[in-house]
């Protein structure tokens, strides 16, 4: 069974910064594609940063130039560094792990104002 246990959210004002972390139990992250996804309320579930299996780097079009996805191999944990928040990157972010146990993190709440 796979645990995805995510911290570092909260709230924080316009043009903060925060780093989300997120710790992989069960399966290897370096192997496996991952990334984290954003729910706003009343929206869907969207891609903001992506690794696939091969390393490469993809993200959301809203958080290029501002957020930076990392990962440390020998902790087996992902991170968010988020830099210049802005109040539409509120929401519930969600750390995602891919390959053949797939699972989701349980979510942490990010709210960026004044």
């Amino acid at each position: 069974q796979v645990q995805l246990v995510e911290s570092g959210g909260g709230l924080v004002q316009p043009g903060g910064s925060l780093r989300l972390s997120c710790a992989a139990f069960g399966s290897d992250f370096s192997i496996n594609p991952r990334g984290w996804y954003r729910q706003a309320p009343g929206k869907q579930r969207d891609m903001v940063a992506f690794i696939s299996s091969r390393g490469i780097m993809e993200y959301a079009d809203t958080v290029k130039g501002r957020f930076t996805i990392s990962g440390d191999d020998a902790k087996n944990t992902l991170y968010l560094q988020m830099n210049s928040l802005k109040p539409e990157d509120t929401g519930v972010y969600y750390c995602y792990i891919g390959g053949p146990l797939a699972s989701w993190g349980q979510g942490t709440q990010v709210t960026v104002s004044s």
